[in-house]
């Protein structure tokens, strides 16, 4: 496993997202957060992976508490990364909600706390600053950020006196926005960007294609339509001649492309301890400069 060092503070660059931990919407089924969840936090950990993301909203808390008992004694080793959905972010409610995602994981310090979106609504700043008192407490040791533009994380970054060190973006081969300013404004700058998605839940992993599509939600997204589907195959074919070239997955060379760049890392899913095996194992693919360039050149023809 590959890292990157934050604060003084190394986070894996491949993680675990943790969404589908305890959320029915996945269609994972009870085994899957009663049996499966706990398999995958103890493997990650024996796999060096440190980094743990997930968040109030996901299972309505069930995220967070199976996190939570799933890691146990293991604690010391895990870097957890929650996050507060700011909807009615009154006075005193940030503060409120990070102690129950605490208590939720059985923590007393969070070490990454992020506003999951942004509210126009509201002032960022207050928003962010509501945070301050716990950041000098101890109840929280970094406080980043979650689906925040580059302008507006600047914004906001300048609007406060303590760092705001992460930024968790939807980051991928065909989500390559990023790549533009924020990763570049990041590396200059010592911050990190949290690439949620990188395999455009299940799309780029090569698993699904038009005569085998995901059976649960995933199968109304725009992702896995027919025209997409069908658009993807170029891109597949590329995939699997670069995969074939480092005798890698097609998987693995999507998180590869992603951790290709300075100053990221990503927070896969996995269904099965084999899946997440893979994905660690992506964290050792390094991408020549050729099969970068071809990648991103026939993602930007189907999808710029």
């Amino acid at each position: 496993m590959r890292y990157r060092e934050l604060n003084g503070i190394r986070f894996s660059v491949v993680g675990l997202g943790t969404w589908q931990f305890g959320s029915p919407e996945w269609g994972y089924g009870r085994e899957y957060s009663e049996r499966v969840a706990y398999e995958l936090v103890e493997e990650a950990l024996s796999l060096g992976i440190n980094l743990f993301d997930t968040a109030e909203l996901y299972g309505f808390g069930r995220s967070e508490t199976i996190l939570g008992q799933a890691l146990g004694s293991h604690r010391r080793q895990a870097l957890i990364a929650s996050k507060y959905a700011p909807i009615v972010p009154l006075p005193g409610v940030g503060r409120k909600h990070a102690r129950r995602s605490a208590a939720r994981l059985g923590v007393e310090e969070i070490d990454l706390y992020q506003l999951h979106f942004p509210n126009p609504l509201f002032s960022l700043r207050a928003e962010v600053a509501e945070f301050e008192p716990m950041l000098h407490a101890g109840d929280i040791r970094m406080l980043g950020l979650s689906n925040y533009s580059l302008g507006a994380w600047r914004r906001t970054q300048d609007s406060v006196s303590f760092p705001l060190w992460t930024n968790q973006v939807h980051l991928s081969l065909f989500t390559r926005r990023p790549v533009r300013e924020m990763i570049p404004w990041a590396t200059a700058n010592d911050r990190l960007v949290i690439a949620y998605s990188p395999l455009e839940q299940g799309l780029l992993s090569g698993r699904y294609d038009i005569d085998n599509k995901p059976t649960n939600l995933r199968r109304l997204k725009r992702e896995f339509g027919d025209r997409t589907l069908l658009a993807f195959r170029p891109v597949r074919q590329v995939m699997e001649r670069v995969a074939r070239s480092y005798d890698a997955t097609i998987a693995q060379v999507a998180l590869a492309w992603v951790l290709s760049h300075e100053s990221v890392v990503a927070i896969p899913g996995a269904s099965s301890v084999e899946q997440l095996r893979s994905n660690a194992q992506a964290a050792d693919l390094i991408l020549s400069e050729d099969d970068y360039l071809d990648l991103a050149e026939v993602a930007q023809r189907m999808w710029p």
